[in-house]
């Protein structure tokens, strides 16, 4: 029986789908893996699949079936529907920015990516001003084709693509809206947090032994090894696909907290993958709402649950059983003032929850700025350097601190951003409908029992994968539309307390 115009599509855009998955395993690669001096054949290798990417969603067969499907709409179900929907959005995309500039752009990432880390090695922008720059110019091109293809704003157009639907107004007006109390906040639970102070974890932690109690917890939690792995880079992530998930962190000797810390907050974005439905694996309605949603799992599972006392009720024994470790700094409110403690830092993925804010509102304002052409790429450290220390009052020392922290500009990643503020935001409104819903939370959390959390997470966000919008899915969830109000409530109530 010959296929439909529809299941055709289906087999065109599973394909597609395996081009992606083989470039996020050689991104993962190239941060966890790949001999440096590798990075131009690499470059190459990304280069051809973005391209073969790109030539499939712009093809005039892609286009045919996408009509013919449409036309036969009233034959597919609503997720079919809904897949179709995604698919039309993904060609038009496409069909926006040519071939030539998706391959120059996947060159001159790879390439950035390298010197991007070479200068944060030595503290010197100098040496990824110029591939900056490159990004940049490409970037202005991308952002006006997609922009005019699609009726947005420029930056808009590159949000769009991290995460649909997602547009300046609404960054803006939750933005201002933290914008205004969190200077006050900062100033109010730094005072509040220094008539308690929290006693010191001292010594030296074998990073193989927090390895070992990683792994332990992100089993508890469900992730399959079977289909995943935890490795060690640069910057913290999680890469592959569903199905073969690429955890990273960094494991700090002195700091046993942090390393693991970030395994929770990674691992919070490995099972929206996992959750996801297996039956549209491959097809664009079955991938994750964007990444603002998907940065509300990670921010929901590290700082809502993990950064909590019912989990470090569970923690503590796992503690000193890994480490041989005892007295008062193991106990759990010694441990949840020393994972809760806010202060004025440099490093964004070593922010505390009430000061990472911050950080992300300074790098939208300046990559709004630097695409717009308000700001020159050699102006950026001094620019960074000055905006920071007037928001946090602390000033970045070298360039490492400053503004080469982050990787995301030199993978070409304007608009990505605002995705980790709105996702806390969006994070703290799910958590409060969680609560209500399931008032038996704190008592599982603290006996190690995590399937009730991720049932509801699975079926309120997981398990609905692009099928709606992120409005929508909100929406649904909470009963409300997403505002600043249920993060404010909550940064209030845990750190005023």
């Amino acid at each position: 029986m010959a296929l439909s115009p529809y299941q055709q599509l289906e087999q065109e855009f599973r394909r597609l789908h395996a081009f992606r998955s083989a470039a996020s395993i050689l991104r993962w690669d190239s941060a966890v893996m790949m001999p440096r001096g590798s990075s131009d054949l690499r470059g190459e290798q990304l280069a051809a699949l973005e391209t073969e990417s790109h030539a499939l969603l712009v093809s005039p067969r892609v286009s045919r079936l996408i009509e013919r499907a449409d036309a036969n709409a009233q034959m597919l179900e609503d997720w079919q529907i809904a897949n179709l929907h995604e698919m039309r959005r993904e060609r038009d995309h496409s069909i926006a920015t040519p071939r030539s500039l998706v391959s120059r752009l996947a060159k001159v990432t790879s390439k950035a990516e390298v010197k991007w880390l070479e200068a944060k090695q030595k503290s010197d922008f100098s040496i990824f001003a110029p591939h900056l720059e490159e990004v940049i110019g490409l970037l202005r091109d991308k952002a006006s084709l997609l922009g005019k293809a699609l009726n947005l704003d420029p930056y808009d157009a590159l949000a769009d693509e991290f995460s649909p639907g997602l547009r300046s107004e609404q960054i803006d007006t939750v933005f201002t809206a933290l914008g205004r109390r969190l200077p006050g906040l900062i100033h109010e639970v730094i005072e509040h947090q220094e008539r308690r102070p929290a006693l010191e974890i001292t010594g030296r932690f074998s990073t193989s032994k927090q390895r070992g109690l990683a792994t332990e917890l992100m089993k508890a939690f469900g992730f399959p090894f079977d289909r995943g792995r935890l490795d060690e880079s640069e910057h913290p992530f999680t890469g592959g696909a569903p199905g073969d998930i690429r955890i990273t962190t960094r494991f700090s000797a002195s700091e046993p907290l942090t390393g693991l810390m970030g395994v929770l907050h990674e691992t919070g974005h490995a099972m929206y993958d996992v959750g996801l439905p297996e039956a549209w694996r491959g097809l664009p309605v079955g991938r994750d709402r964007g990444m603002a949603m998907q940065e509300s799992q990670s921010l929901l599972l590290e700082m809502l649950i993990c950064r909590n006392r019912p989990f470090l009720q569970y923690l503590k024994p796992l503690l000193e059983k890994a480490f041989g470790v005892s007295g008062p700094e193991w106990e759990v409110e010694n441990l949840y003032r020393l994972l809760t403690r806010v202060r004025r830092s440099l490093v964004r993925v070593d922010a505390d929850e009430v000061t990472y804010p911050v950080h992300i509102l300074l790098r939208y304002e300046l990559e709004t700025e630097i695409l717009r052409g308000e700001l020159r790429v050699k102006d950026l450290p001094e620019v960074w350097n000055t905006r920071i220390e007037d928001r946090l009052g602390v000033r970045p020392s070298n360039d490492s601190e400053g503004c080469l922290q982050d990787v995301h500009w030199a993978v070409g990643s304007f608009g990505y951003f605002p995705s980790y503020a709105m996702g806390g935001v969006i994070a703290a409104q799910l958590y409060e409908s969680l609560r209500a819903d399931r008032p038996e939370l704190d008592q599982e959390i603290a006996a190690g029992h995590f399937a009730g959390l991720f049932d509801w997470l699975k079926q309120n966000v997981h398990g609905l994968g692009a099928s709606i919008s992120m409005p929508e899915l909100i929406q649904r969830a909470t009963g409300k539309p997403l505002t600043a109000a249920a993060w404010l409530r909550y940064a209030e109530g845990k750190y005023l307390e």
